[in-house]
């Protein structure tokens, strides 16, 4: 059988009929050549083909295939079904668009933050090699940098020469690179690799070469930098002589020495990283202070490529086997005795990396699954209301059901027919949904990224998506095509036909089921309005929490260069100098030094002894300038903040906040007492008195506990670095006063390099997971309630109409119209009722999934939950009062007319 002949059966239905026209007239002609009359000649003629439409039948059977032409008849039907009730086409299609849609964006996020594996060579063997997360939860301490700093380079070095089951590994930290020469800074995604980094990957350049072992040796002098795809193009426009280039990475120049695919991103997903260099570097420009060195230093991340035949569990095995000679081996001098008993007990292990690390993972990992599960929700409640509909058009259709069920046609086509109807609709729904879902995703996107933050994620297409996308055209299809079909299809003709299709049994079941789908969409709907109005509440708090100082238009510069280095011929003048030309800028209230802003990403801590208490106790430590206090409006309680008699040399001072008064003072006199902080063997002993104490304020992250906060004078630092940081109080907006200290720093020199950030900015973009959830769920959470309203109204209006003879008969016996007004709400009332009394059930078991995303609320805070359901009952109230006004106004006569 030929495809064209099946997809043109009009066109050969209409040849047939013309060549059976044609085989009459030349039978006919033939019969009156031999003498018969005419019109016996075509009567002949006829008798001779016999019946025509049953050989335009076979011959159209012969060239077809049957349950093919069924579903293509019933696929035209539902078309012109779907065209003439373009009203129920508009509301089915487009609800099942939006849920369809952003089912389908959460999805897509997912799967690109946590499915999809790494664009690399058998990514499956690939794993992670850290310490065992059950042995050093709080157990490191030192310096950390970068994103994901699981490792010391002496580690890393060990690993390398101990590990007998990964064919190849590499070490890498994923920072941010500065690549101007000197004013405000301009940063770029940057990568710290080892060697073997691409090569165990399995990344080929595109141009020039990638690094080798011997490009990562200590002592490098002159190492080259891989760049991306992505930067090659914007950087360098794509120049083909790119290998004649350099790229400066935090004030040095490296040659470009290759470039790698466009498909390749690193391996921190949610990051596209734009240069690479090798991790011998670190010693070029941090001199000194390299991280090579430093025992505490944490600042790398280690991955590996299996051996053939060697499993995961004979990985982790043998690290776990060598952990204890590494960790000897690498045993920072300055740890005091807990310290090293800790950190020998450590142990390394090997998890699964084919979809490489992410912090976006973990930022947002969870909360996208809870969203795909209220999105879930969404659907099934536009799905419960679709129901609803084919229930109504079933019982507006069932004298015509009747007839057709009457002369013959069987139970089992009118389902199928109904089906193809729902998933003909279904497909539509998702078709459009694809269209919502590519619009949606980069609003997502858009909403995690910031200008401190750019994520790049991959949202090409694979057969995740696609499956994803059809399973739930598919679910969507049977949870509102196949109840109502079966429902309309149980139908007895005689009664039907009989009842004029009103008042027989199968209506008034349907009128029971659907009752029970308008109260699962009230109890659905509460349980979204009552996470919605949760994450709201969770957002304001967060947003109106007292920090502790004045974070409205203060703004943090971070200065870095070689000359910020004290040397022992000018102590600080440098530092000295730029604070001095920022405090006569007229635009400035104050400007002082600080070593970790606050809610900012960095920070220390130590374990210290308190005067008058032999227990040794953890606290935070920050490092600020005399007049740190006093820019950022944290209120003095007693004693006296840092001034120009806290120099090097003196007595050293402290100041604490008051939560390390309330802890460690019992008393509650803190001023005179002495801070001892722990130190190893072999080193000097360090210890502060106590001067003043000042109101708490938060630390590193808004969502934290205040703990208790030691801050010592920047004045009286033996080790200042290269990079300073000050924080600025404008008179003005904190954007007017960029230029102004921007040409002051580089009056004192202009190869500085400046990074400028507003804490008011920083803090809103610290809440970013916080908003997304809000907002989305806000918007799913109104959407549920809109539908359940919309469910609402049209059980009502049938109910109403459906009753009209009884409400005329009531009116017409002296019924008053009120008491007819009353009795449609309270129909209403217990409908809503019903789902408000399962919703709060639902809510309450639910609250659990939700608890570690909540700030200052339980999950079932009774504020919450009266707000949601009386919004609910509100939203129910005003979907019922125009059927019940309906009702109300209904004339009895003409009521009584039409039955």
């Amino acid at each position: 059988m030929s495809w064209t002949r099946f997809f043109r059966r009009s066109r050969r239905d209409t040849d047939l009929r013309r060549e059976l026209q044609s085989y009459i007239q030349i039978e006919t002609d033939e019969n009156i050549a031999r003498g018969m009359p005419p019109e016996a000649a075509r009567a002949a003629a006829i008798r001779k083909l016999g019946n025509a439409g049953r050989v335009r039948e076979d011959v159209y059977l012969m060239n077809t295939i049957a349950p093919l032409d069924m579903l293509w008849r019933d696929l035209r039907y539902a078309a012109r079904v779907l065209r003439r009730d373009k009203a129920f086409a508009f509301a089915a299609i487009t609800s099942l668009a939006l849920g369809i849609g952003a089912n389908t964006a959460i999805f897509q996020l997912l799967d690109a933050i946590r499915l999809r594996t790494l664009p690399v060579e058998r990514p499956h063997e690939l794993v992670e090699v850290r310490i065992s997360p059950d042995t050093s939860r709080g157990g490191r301490s030192g310096s950390f940098n970068g994103r994901r700093p699981m490792l010391t380079y002496g580690i890393w070095e060990q690993i390398q020469q101990r590990q007998q089951v990964l064919s190849g590994a590499f070490a890498w930290s994923s920072v941010r690179f500065n690549t101007q020469p000197g004013g405000e800074a301009w940063y770029v995604e940057g990568l710290w690799v080892s060697g073997d980094f691409f090569n165990v990957l399995g990344v080929r350049p595109i141009v020039g070469r990638v690094f080798s072992a011997s490009d990562d040796r200590r002592g490098c002098v002159d190492p080259g930098a891989v760049i991306s795809h992505s930067y090659w193009q914007s950087a360098f426009g794509g120049r083909p002589d790119v290998l004649r280039h350099s790229v400066r990475v935090n004030g040095r120049q490296f040659p470009v020495i290759g470039v790698t695919p466009p498909g390749f991103f690193g391996i921190d997903v949610g990051r596209m990283y734009d240069i690479a260099v090798p991790l011998c570097a670190d010693e070029l420009l941090l001199g000194q202070d390299t991280r090579l060195n430093r025992k505490n230093g944490w600042w790398l991340s280690a991955a590996g490529r299996l051996k053939p035949g060697v499993t995961p569990e004979a990985t982790r095995a043998q690290l776990e086997a060598v952990s204890p000679a590494i960790f000897e081996a690498t045993l920072p001098d300055v740890y005091a005795a807990d310290e090293r008993k800790k950190y020998l007990g450590f142990r390394l292990t090997a998890l699964p990396a084919a979809s490489g690390v992410s912090s976006i993972r973990g930022d947002f990992g969870d909360p996208l699954v809870l969203l795909l599960g209220i999105s879930g929700l969404v659907l099934v409640i536009a799905c419960a209301n679709l129901a609803n509909l084919l229930l109504a058009r079933a019982t507006a259709r069932e004298r015509e059901i009747a007839v057709r069920l009457a002369i013959g046609a069987g139970r089992r086509r009118l389902l199928g027919q109904f089906i193809v109807e729902s998933a003909l609709v279904a497909f539509l729904g998702a078709a459009l949904g694809v269209a919502v879902a590519h619009v949606l995703t980069r609003v997502l996107v858009a909403a995690i990224s910031s200008s401190y933050v750019s994520v790049f994620v991959d949202l090409t297409w694979n057969w995740r998506m696609v499956a994803f996308t059809a399973g739930v055209a598919g679910i969507a299809c049977l949870l509102f095509g196949v109840i109502p079909a079966l429902r309309a299809t149980a139908l007895a003709p005689t009664a039907a036909l009989r009842s004029g299709g009103r008042g027989s049994t199968a209506s008034r079941q349907r009128v029971g089921l659907r009752r029970a789908l308008v109260v699962t969409q009230v109890a659905l709907s509460l349980v979204l309005l009552m996470g919605a109005l949760l994450f709201v509440r969770t957002l304001y708090n967060l947003t109106t929490l007292d920090v502790g100082f004045h974070g409205k238009d203060v703004v943090a510069v971070q200065l870095m260069h070689p000359t910020l280095v004290d040397t022992d011929e000018q102590p600080s003048a440098v530092r000295r100098l730029i604070l001095e030309r920022l405090a006569a800028l007229p635009d400035l209230r104050a400007a002082a030094e600080v070593a970790y802003p606050p809610l900012g990403s960095g920070g220390w801590n130590e374990n210290i002894w308190v005067s008058g208490s032999d227990a040794k106790v953890l606290a935070n430590f920050n490092q600020v300038g005399s007049d740190f206090f006093k820019a950022l409006g944290i209120a003095l309680v007693s004693g006296r903040g840092f001034g120009e008699q806290d120099m090097r040399g003196s007595t050293r001072v402290a100041v604490v906040n008051d939560t390390f008064v309330k802890r460690f003072v019992k008393d509650g006199n803190a001023i005179g007492r002495t801070v001892r902080v722990e130190t190893g063997p072999g080193q000097p002993e360090r210890k502060y008195e106590v001067v003043g104490v000042v109101k708490d304020t938060r630390y590193a992250d808004i969502r934290d506990e205040i703990d208790p906060l030691v801050y010592l004078p920047t004045s009286q630092d033996d080790e200042p670095g290269n990079i300073m940081r000050v924080v600025l109080t404008p008179r003005t907006s904190a954007d007017r006063i960029v230029p102004a200290v921007t040409r002051a720093i580089n009056d004192v020199n202009p190869a500085i390099n400046l990074e400028f950030t507003v804490l008011e900015r920083a803090i809103q973009v610290s809440l970013l997971r916080e908003r997304l959830m809000a907002m989305l769920s806000a918007a799913f959470g109104l959407l549920a309630g809109l539908i359940a309203a919309i469910g609402l109204y049209g059980l009502m209006s049938y109910t109403v109409a459906r009753r009209s003879n009884e409400i005329g008969i009531r009116l017409a016996l002296g019924a008053a119209r009120g008491r007819v007004l009353r009795m449609v709400l309270a129909d209403a009332g217990l409908h809503v009722a019903a789902g408000l009394a399962i919703g709060i059930a639902l809510a309450v078991a639910a609250g659990r999934w939700i608890q570690t995303l909540l700030y200052g609320l339980e999950p079932s805070d009774p504020a919450t939950l009266a707000g949601a359901t009386g919004l609910l009952a509100i939203i129910g109230l005003l979907a019922t009062l125009a059927p019940a006004l309906r009702a109300a106004r209904v004339d009895p006569v003409t009521a009584l007319r039409e039955e």
